[in-house]
């Protein structure tokens, strides 16, 4: 049955962050540092890899799409949030939250298969050092984000148009600082049980199966270093792994324990700040993780640096 639009909610209020009225200063000031220090960042990388021809590679190809759609999953929310605090205004048209779910997902998922392209990279390179360069080829690489792409936006569709099925008569109150699919479905007045069938179908093989490899791929990793007699490789080789998987943890765990294990009645406080860290915080931490503490990175850097100083 269609979405009734005479009944249904034209608009939601998003209540936003759950911090008092004279902190939100403070948090805004806070958020719009992270923000734009996540556009700068990834940015940065962004730039750095393009003009450094020693940072094609593979590793470095994956890490330029990450670092794009890590400014764009940050995109969605946080420039809407810090309107939301700057003007105190709460609302959101029916079009802008549903376009808000459909981006909020496609990067989500997007995010999520690069990092495991990302972890298998690694995996073929430390485990399978001989053959990297005939595994990783370009065409695989692009096949790798292409597929990544289509399966992002199918995702994202299948959400989308569900949801679009679904009424909101009797409240239009999102206790949320965005469009929260989970926090929507939580919201409507209709049956609801398709969307969350297709939420634990769906998600098992966009979430979790990454998940998954990702662990695979890193306890294969983690074996094979464990097997040699360097003690510096050793460290070396665990610190990336385990910053790695710092924040594979923060943003999967935050996404299983949301969208599988909801909370049972309206949106919590515990909820939103989960997000927040997934959402928001991740994509600001992903440079300084991935990059800025790479020394590829930082000779590119030094590089660009020399260049406009030389140019200057």
């Amino acid at each position: 049955m269609g979405r009734d639009n005479e009944s249904s909610a034209t608009e939601f209020i998003l209540l936003g962050l759950p911090i008092r009225k004279e902190e939100q200063g403070l948090y805004y000031a806070l958020f719009l540092a992270v923000y734009l220090t996540t556009l700068l960042g990834n940015l940065l990388i962004t730039l750095l890899i393009r003009l450094d021809s020693r940072l094609h590679t593979p590793m470095y190809f994956f890490l330029s799409h990450l670092a794009l759609t890590d400014i764009s999953f940050s995109s969605v929310t946080a420039p809407k949030m810090l309107m939301n605090m700057l003007t105190h205004s709460q609302s959101i048209s029916y079009a802008g939250c549903v376009s808000q779910v459909y981006f909020f997902i496609l990067l989500a998922d997007l995010d999520s298969f690069l990092l495991t392209a990302m972890a298998y990279d690694r995996y073929v390179a430390i485990c399978h050092p001989l053959h990297y360069t005939t595994i990783m080829s370009q065409s695989l690489c692009f096949l790798l984000v292409i597929v990544s792409w289509v399966l992002a936006i199918a995702n994202a569709l299948l959400h989308t148009i569900l949801l679009s099925f679904l009424s909101f008569v009797t409240d239009n109150v999102l206790r949320h600082f965005f469009c929260d699919l989970s926090a929507l479905l939580k919201l409507s007045s209709s049956d609801t049980t398709v969307n969350k069938m297709a939420i634990l179908i769906v998600g098992t093989v966009v979430i979790i199966l990454p998940f998954l490899c990702i662990l695979v791929s890193y306890g294969h990793i983690g074996a094979t270093v464990l097997r040699t007699s360097s003690i510096k490789g050793i460290c070396k080789a665990l610190s990336t792994c385990g910053s790695h998987l710092c924040v594979v943890s923060l943003y999967y765990g935050g996404i299983i324990g949301i969208y599988f294990f909801p909370s049972s009645n309206n949106t919590n406080d515990k909820d939103i700040i989960v997000t927040v860290l997934y959402s928001v915080v991740t994509p600001m931490l992903n440079p300084f993780i991935y990059s800025l503490r790479n020394r590829d990175m930082k000779g590119a850097l030094r590089n660009l640096v020399c260049r406009g100083r030389f140019s200057a």
